[in-house]
């Protein structure tokens, strides 16, 4: 790959900049893009873009490119919007890596351990936790990973869930407040107490910050009345609701994301036919996560029933010190197509437009004019490389807002 002016024209200043010879091209969007096949991840075989500041101005056959400031030739490879992690928890302190491979000699998952690192969140400084997300956000970014959701739930007082929202809100695009997390130990013997702190002064401090409000509706966690509370109380303040739903096992979670109308239903492992269709009867996006179950070996997902019944899927990486501790969507893709029964255009449609869709937002998740010029070029000449080379390194470059990040 031939780049000329890798961040825009010369000396940074403003131009469009030319993307050529790319073999084959996800847009999600068949139905603008006039070069592109019919189906949902709208392919453009020898394809180019042009970017335009932050934005998209131009796609289709490259043989139709118009000029442009500055020119990158894509080597004959495939190029897919960047893609949108829409779960992920981030701001914490210290690991859980003796856990982890505790339950890889045999102890089961339980969502107690998450207790675990509230302490350690408590413990750590501003800077310490600003550094340790920043690092994971690089992570991700040179992974191909151009949009981040992630939620506080590792503070659980007042201070601490909202001094981990104004930090998130630095380094990511969409926060959300998840003070229903777990019941802290300090209110072990009065549950619906720390949910009165949650509903009230915590939310108070968190509102501001946020633009999402989440609850782990789950045994050992909250209750579906407590749920219901939690996602009343964050919607009245005007928090948009999503639901840790169904991971652990059958429950209320996804028929109260539907009731809420929330944005998503994240886990959805557990699901009842009543479940299913009242998701595909509704507009809330069922997030998988097959990083979770694989670090947890838990059964993973039925992607298949989902989708066959209309249900819109996001994929995500669920990053996260105790149960599924990667950043790499890539790898959620390959598994989602290895254990999940997902096509390769499905997994990739779902790790980013099924995200964006999961986030509210039409303005990433595709290549199409108008959108954020979030692209990710792979060395591999189509986007089913993701599922046949799992582990492998593919990702070439990156553009983030119409910048060359990688």
């Amino acid at each position: 790959m031939s780049d000329r002016s890798p961040r825009g024209t010369a000396a940074g200043a403003p131009g469009s900049t030319l993307v050529t010879n790319i073999a084959s091209l996800v847009t999600n969007d068949h139905e603008t893009v006039a070069a592109a096949e019919h189906g949902p991840l709208g392919l453009v075989r020898d394809a180019a873009v042009v970017i335009e500041g932050d934005r998209i101005a131009w796609v289709g056959a490259g043989s139709a490119a118009p000029a442009a400031d500055s020119r990158v030739d894509a080597g004959g490879r495939a190029m897919l919007p960047g893609f949108v992690d829409s779960h992920s928890h981030l701001l914490f302190g210290g690991d859980r890596t003796e856990e982890f491979a505790a339950r890889m000699s045999g102890r089961p998952y339980t969502a107690g351990g998450i207790r675990t690192t509230v302490e350690a969140t408590r413990a750590a400084g501003d800077a310490e936790l600003a550094a340790n997300l920043a690092r994971h956000v690089r992570e991700a970014l040179h992974q191909g990973t151009t949009t981040l959701e992630t939620k506080s739930g590792y503070g659980l007082t007042p201070r601490d869930e909202a001094r981990a929202l104004r930090i998130a809100a630095d380094h990511v695009d969409e926060v959300t407040y998840l003070g229903a997390h777990v019941v802290p130990p300090e209110y072990a013997d009065d549950p619906d107490g720390y949910v009165d702190l949650a509903t009230g002064p915590m939310l108070d401090a968190c509102a501001p910050h946020a633009r999402w409000v989440d609850v782990f509706c789950e045994r050992g966690a909250f209750d579906g009345d407590q749920a219901r509370a939690v996602l009343a109380a964050g919607a009245a303040r005007g928090l948009v609701p999503r639901v840790h739903a169904n991971q652990l096992g059958p429950g209320p979670g996804a028929r109260l994301a539907v009731e809420f109308d929330a944005a998503s239903a994240d886990h959805c492992t557990h699901l009842s036919d009543d479940d299913v269709d009242a998701l595909a009867n509704s507009r809330t996006v069922a997030t998988l996560l097959p990083g979770c179950e694989f670090s947890t070996r838990s059964p993973y997902p039925d992607a298949r029933r989902l989708l066959a019944a209309g249900v819109t899927v996001a994929l995500s990486t669920d990053c996260n010190p105790g149960s599924s501790y990667t950043s790499s969507m890539p790898f959620c893709v390959a598994v989602a197509v290895r254990e999940m029964g997902m096509t390769p255009d499905e997994a990739v449609w779902a790790a980013t437009a099924g995200g964006a869709g999961a986030l509210r937002r039409i303005d990433i998740g595709r290549i199409t004019p108008g959108a954020r010029a979030d692209l990710v070029l792979l060395d591999a000449p189509s986007h089913v490389h993701l599922a046949y080379r799992p582990g492998v390194p593919l990702v070439a470059a990156v553009w983030q807002r119409g910048d060359r990040v990688r």
